[in-house]
């Protein structure tokens, strides 16, 4: 009978098991060493990759970005301009606020004087003109903005005191316009060019 199934010794076959165990699993233990060593786990580069010649890293400008320098002046037969308001009905003791939005028809970015020397909101009633956006303007500023192609971009907003206005009327109090839901219209005007929407709204 073989004596590695039945330890022949002084002491009892269980602890010629367990000195057995112990030797085995120290060959285990040198043996996964071994392998660790071989292998090296975790030597593969877990960071960002080197650009290749020729490759851009992703944090380069991206296409399309430029300034006013770069770009050519609009065509306005090419720049639409649209009138908007905040809201379509205001309650009473609320001003209706007024801006524009410029989209670009271009195929490159193009610049456009759009300073307030250059802008004029107009509300209207019918065929009459109630208020302008120029009757009593101070301190009219000139700029420029790049329009990139088929990108709308907002204008600056003027709030509308609900008023009739008139060159004259500059330093002493306004009437204020009919309410109780009666309809107004808003019109916009950058240098030579007319919003060509009908931006309507409701006073109350």
């Amino acid at each position: 009978m073989s004596t590695f199934r039945n330890p022949v010794g002084p002491q009892s076959s269980r602890v010629y098991w367990r000195r057995r165990l112990v030797v085995l699993l120290g060959l285990l233990a040198v043996i996964i060493v071994i392998v660790l060593i071989v292998v090296k786990p975790g030597s593969g580069s877990t960071g960002s990759p080197t650009p290749k010649p020729g490759q851009t890293s992703s944090s380069a400008p991206k296409p399309g970005s430029t300034n006013a320098a770069d770009a050519v002046a609009c065509d306005p037969a090419k720049v639409t301009v649209e009138g908007g308001t905040d809201a379509t009905s205001y309650d009473a003791g609320v001003n209706p606020v007024l801006t524009f939005t410029l989209k670009s028809l271009m195929t490159e970015p193009c610049t456009l004087a759009v300073g307030s020397d250059s802008q004029e909101f107009k509300v209207t009633s019918g065929d009459e003109l109630i208020w302008s956006s120029k009757d009593c303007q101070t301190d009219a500023v000139a700029a420029t903005t790049v329009l990139m192609p088929g990108v709308p971009k907002a204008g600056p907003t003027v709030t509308w005191d609900r008023t009739r206005s008139s060159a004259d009327t500059c330093d002493s109090a306004r009437d204020p316009v009919i309410a109780g839901g009666a309809s107004y219209h808003l019109t916009v005007v950058v240098g030579t060019l007319t919003s060509t929407n009908d931006r309507q709204f409701l006073l109350y």
